[in-house]
């Protein structure tokens, strides 16, 4: 393992102003998007899509320090014949790789999930690589409802975090760390830190234990804030003051940077945030971003699967991405979405 080159890139990936494309949405999870913009969710249609943004080359080039890619789209061409992967290295982004197959039910633990696809990974990594995928992403599902999260959920996926981590190292691939606790239901902020705080901690944990080099990874956690359905919606600044002092408190200097998923809010809501938390500096690690519905909603909308409509959907891509650039300096205002509408 070269230490050195993984810090390298994990820096890059939370680069001031950059943050991280999420592309990787599943077969299923494009589909239901496709499905409300009334566009068929065949490979040619995924492909388009994602060509679309990989050219918008102001957005990818100034406000993209990477993309995680399916599995599906990490082997696609372009349709002039160029690799999508080569779109994304032009543009001086570093192409990556989601690596986990998903949820299963967790046994014993009603309403919990665990997520697989650690078996034959190594293989898998070292073919990714091959590719250019120089990063990779695995996302951890802790809920809040009744009775849980249990230790046990927390504990298996922090677990299989860890494995997955030290797999990627081994191959010389960066890990995106991603114990995502959801903001569905009607519970709290102080929840949500509570919870929160458990996961990370258990999750730093097993890192140590399975001997991943901190200083070679980013962290892409929840914020904390209120659940959907909570009656008493936490403010901007309470949101961004309760996230930095949870991140504090849990997560080591030593980690280049941390790159926060949306989670379900919306495109405004998480650039906001975003913002709010870099008023509250110096940090001991970069911040930034690695949205998907939050960068992509607005394109997926403009484009509406129309060729016609490829540079509108661009133009839609290059305001949010560079939001989210400004936000992750703390340069954002709310005033600059209205210019732009």
């Amino acid at each position: 393992m070269n230490l050195t080159e993984l810090n390298r890139i994990a820096t890059a990936m939370v680069a001031p102003g950059k943050g991280i494309l999420a592309a990787d949405e599943s077969s299923g999870t494009i589909k239901k998007r496709f499905d409300a913009i009334g566009v068929d969710s065949t490979e040619a249609n995924r492909r388009d899509y994602r060509e679309m943004l990989f050219r918008s080359r102001e957005a990818m080039s100034q406000y993209i320090s990477g993309v995680i890619l399916y599995d599906e789209t990490i082997w696609q061409d372009a349709k002039d014949g160029t690799p999508l992967i080569r779109l994304i290295e032009e543009t001086g982004a570093i192409p990556g790789i989601k690596v986990d197959e998903g949820t299963q039910a967790l046994p014993m633990c009603p309403g919990e999930l665990v997520t697989v696809g650690l078996d034959k990974l190594a293989e898998r990594l070292k073919k990714y690589y091959e590719r250019g995928a120089r990063f990779a992403k695995w996302r951890a599902v802790i809920d809040i409802g009744s009775g849980i999260p249990s230790m046990t959920a927390i504990s298996v996926n922090a677990h299989a975090l860890a494995r997955y981590a030290a797999l990627c190292q081994a191959a010389q691939i960066v890990p995106i760390v991603e114990p995502e606790v959801l903001m569905d239901g009607d519970h709290d902020i102080e929840r949500c830190y509570e919870v929160t705080q458990r996961v990370l901690n258990k999750t730093f944990q097993e890192l140590r234990e399975q001997r991943v080099a901190l200083e070679g990874m980013v962290l892409k956690p929840n914020m904390a804030i209120s659940g959907k359905k909570c009656a008493k919606q936490a403010s901007v600044e309470e949101v961004a003051e309760r996230t930095i002092r949870l991140l504090k408190a849990c997560v080591p200097a030593a980690v280049p940077g941390i790159a926060f998923l949306s989670g379900g809010q919306s495109d405004e809501e998480a650039t906001a945030h975003l913002n709010a938390m870099h008023k509250l500096g110096p940090l001991p690690w970069g911040l930034t971003f690695s949205y998907g519905r939050a960068l992509q909603a607005a394109p997926q909308k403009a484009w509406s699967g129309k060729a016609e409509n490829v540079a509108a959907g661009q133009r839609a891509f290059s305001h949010r991405a560079r939001m989210n650039g400004l936000a992750a300096k703390g340069e954002w205002q709310s005033s600059l979405e209205k210019k732009a509408a």
